[in-house]
C-alpha cells in the first residue's frame, strides 16, 4: 500500500513507520519538522501542517489511506489544538478521497459499566483527552470513511509480541486490572487494519 502517515516522529508513528514499511508498504512520513524522522526503507519524509486541510489533501495524492498519530501538545490549549488538527485531517482525506485511520486515545473510551472514562482522568491529561473525544464524535458525520483505533490506557515503547487482544469502545484490562500494549504491539494491529480492514465506521481498541 501507499500510505500517508502524520506524526511519523512520535512515539507511535515511529513504530508505525518501522512496521509498515518491514511489511512491504511504501509510507510518505509526515511531520513538522521531517528532519527528527528516522527513515527505514521504503519512506520519504515530507514536512506538513495538519491542520491545513489543503496541504493534506495534496500529500495524500497517490496514496490508498492516511494515519493520522498526532497528539494536541504543541499550543497549550489542547482542546483548541486537538480541532485544529481534526478538522484539517479530515478535511483533506475528505478532499482526496481517501479513508482515515485515527490514533486515538484511551481517554475516548468507555468503562466496562458503559460510562465515559473521561471524568476519571488525573487533571493533567483531561484537556488532550477531551479535545482527541471530541474529535472522535466528529468523524460519523464528517464525510470521511473512517476507523479510530484507541489504545490501552498504558503504551509505551516496549516489545513486539504480536499477541494481545482486540475490542470496541470499552477500555480493555487484564486480570489485574492493568490496561497495557506496547507501541510496537499497538503498531501490528493497525497496520493489520490497514491491511485487511474490519473496523471501518468504528472504535476499537488493544491491550493484554
Amino acid at each position: 500500500m501507499n500510505i500517508l502517515l502524520i506524526g511519523a516522529s512520535g512515539v507511535i508513528g515511529t513504530r508505525i513507520l518501522a512496521e509498515a514499511t518491514a511489511r512491504g508498504h511504501q509510507v510518505k512520513a509526515a511531520s513538522r519538522n521531517p528532519a527528527k524522522i528516522a527513515l527505514p526503507e521504503g519512506a520519504e519524509a515530507i514536512a506538513l501542517d495538519v491542520t491545513d486541510g489543503a496541504a493534506v489533501a495534496a500529500a495524500a495524492e497517490g496514496v490508498e489511506v492516511i494515519v493520522t498519530s498526532v497528539s494536541p501538545r504543541s499550543t497549550g490549549d489542547a482542546v483548541a489544538e486537538m480541532a485544529a488538527i481534526g478538522a484539517g485531517v479530515t478535511a483533506g482525506a475528505k478532499a482526496a478521497g481517501v479513508p482515515l485511520l485515527v490514533v486515538g486515545g484511551a481517554g475516548t473510551l468507555n468503562l466496562p459499566d458503559g460510562s465515559p472514562l473521561l471524568p476519571n482522568l488525573p487533571p493533567e491529561i483531561l484537556p488532550e483527552a477531551t479535545g482527541m473525544k471530541a474529535f472522535k464524535e466528529s468523524l460519523p458525520d464528517s464525510g470521511v470513511a473512517w476507523t479510530f483505533f484507541a489504545p490501552a490506557a498504558q503504551i509505551a515503547p516496549g516489545e513486539r509480541t504480536g499477541k494481545f487482544r482486540l475490542g470496541g469502545d470499552v477500555l480493555l484490562s487484564d486480570e489485574n486490572g492493568e490496561s497495557r500494549i506496547s507501541a510496537e504491539d499497538y503498531a501490528v494491529a493497525l497496520v493489520d487494519e490497514l491491511e485487511a480492514p474490519k473496523h471501518r465506521g468504528e472504535v476499537f481498541t488493544i491491550a493484554y
